[in-house]
């Protein structure tokens, strides 16, 4: 906290008020002009459009406002809960949306920015309901820092220069990471052409990769040739769907594995998996066994257990014959061909699935279980100095996000700028000491 600087409540020095929605029944109150923005709608950004449009008797006849351009919105409850934006134009908001006008006190982008600094403070003063709620008087008691208006602008300056830098570095590491999830479909690809394991194929006698065969496939039906002694097989044939269910007599603790527990991409798990009290009916697994999410299939969630306990219903269950190994059969699972084409078989439009039927039915090809294992090494071998990569690139983006409340810290306990920065401000113009600033103010109320 600064010395120079005085505090005050965000109400005492600011007007801010809540939008509205004007009666959805009454069509003339949808065919104006006049931007309406929804919470949804902010995202720390300047607002030039809106995806609604009301009329001026809206305004007129609802709690809707007409906001000036160079007005702070700050969504107050829902899912955007704490999202910023700036107008660029003169628009209207609904309830979820909280207003703060503009005024003399305050430089836009330094009010916004010390907002965004305290985000989840307001949004830890608002929870304690059946859901959070930065209320108004949460917001008005707010204390701001009031600050000679030079020192603002060079404040504002200062951030948006380290905000562009550390912008660009997390472009750079999301594009680097972008490279290695291609180089990993590439490696995946030619593992299952059987590339990776060509040369290790001159050196063996190998006998044919499954014996016998669980589902013959013919040859007509291929369109890609596969090395020698692979064969295409059908995928119910090898990963056999499991059934079992656990149904819940009693109270009592399980494993448990949702949709949401399970990777994106990954094979892995989140570090929040654990035991709950499971009340409805889920599917049972065992260790070894393959789990896939069958609901938006392009999410690509599988694993293979490590654990034993119970899972979403839509997460399929799938047993191993003892022509797969897991590793390989997860690898395949992952792979972008297998991804793209059970994302282009779904049915159902918000809620997209594949079907079991479709699972079983669909073609991978198989090698013998020793070239499996060799393909899994192959892999395991290319991909772990990339996994490792891609952890320090997560680490490194983490630290960003920290970064840049850190930077936001320094510059709101008055620790960004450098002496010579703040003589200079002193020179400006408009510059006066931050009592006269709410005294002049004051004066004009």
């Amino acid at each position: 906290m600064k010395s120079t600087w005085l505090y005050r409540e965000l109400g005492e020095i600011i007007k801010t008020t809540s939008g509205g929605t004007p009666l959805r029944s009454n069509s003339d109150f949808y065919n104006g002009n006049i931007p309406w923005i929804k919470s949804g709608e902010l995202k720390h950004n300047i607002i030039f459009n809106a995806e609604e449009h009301i009329s001026e008797e809206a305004i007129r006849k609802s709690s809707a406002k007409l906001f000036p351009a160079g007005t702070i919105l700050i969504a107050l409850y829902g899912a955007t809960i704490g999202k910023l934006a700036i107008l660029g134009i003169p628009a209207s908001t609904n309830q979820a949306v909280c207003g703060i006008y503009k005024n003399d006190i305050f430089e836009t982008k330094f009010l916004f920015n010390y907002l965004f600094h305290k985000k989840q403070k307001l949004i830890d003063q608002g929870a304690g309901g059946a859901q959070p709620n930065i209320s108004q008087t949460i917001l008005k008691k707010l204390s701001v820092p009031v600050v000679p208006l030079p020192e603002q602008r060079s404040i504002v300056s200062k951030i948006e220069q380290l905000f562009s830098e550390l912008d660009n570095g997390i472009v750079n590491l999301k594009s680097a990471k972008e490279k290695l999830e291609v180089y990993r479909q590439a490696v995946l690809k030619r593992a299952f052409e059987g590339e990776l394991t060509k040369e290790w194929r001159f050196q063996q006698d190998l006998p044919n990769a499954a014996e016998p065969i669980p589902i013959y496939v013919k040859n007509e039906n291929i369109k890609n040739e596969l090395p020698k002694d692979w064969e295409w097989v059908k995928l119910g044939s090898v990963l056999l769907h499991s059934k079992e269910k656990y149904k819940p007599e009693t109270i009592q603790k399980q494993f448990y594995i949702g949709l949401e527990h399970i990777l994106k991409d990954k094979g892995e798990l989140s570090n929040n998996v654990c035991e709950e009290v499971i009340k409805t009916v889920k599917n049972k697994f065992k260790k070894g066994q393959i789990l896939y999410g069958k609901l938006r299939p392009y999410l690509n969630k599988a694993y293979l257990a490590k654990e034993s306990g119970v899972c979403s219903t839509d997460i399929l269950v799938f047993d191993l014959s003892k022509n797969i190994l897991g590793e390989f059969a997860i690898n395949y699972i992952l792979s972008r061909r297998f991804v793209n084409d059970m994302s282009e078989n779904t049915s159902g439009v918000n809620l997209p699935r594949v079907s079991t039927k479709y699972i079983n039915n669909y073609l991978v090809p198989l090698p013998h279980v020793s070239e499996q294992k060799q393909i899994v090494q192959e892999i395991e071998s290319r991909l772990s100095v990339s996994d490792k990569l891609a952890e320090s690139i997560n680490e490194s983006l983490e630290k960003s996000e920290a970064l840049r409340q850190s930077i936001l810290k320094k510059a709101f306990s008055g620790e960004l700028l450098t002496e010579k920065e703040l003589d200079a401000c002193k020179q400006e113009a408009d510059w006066e000491p931050a009592e006269k600033l709410l005294e002049r103010i004051k004066k004009s109320k």
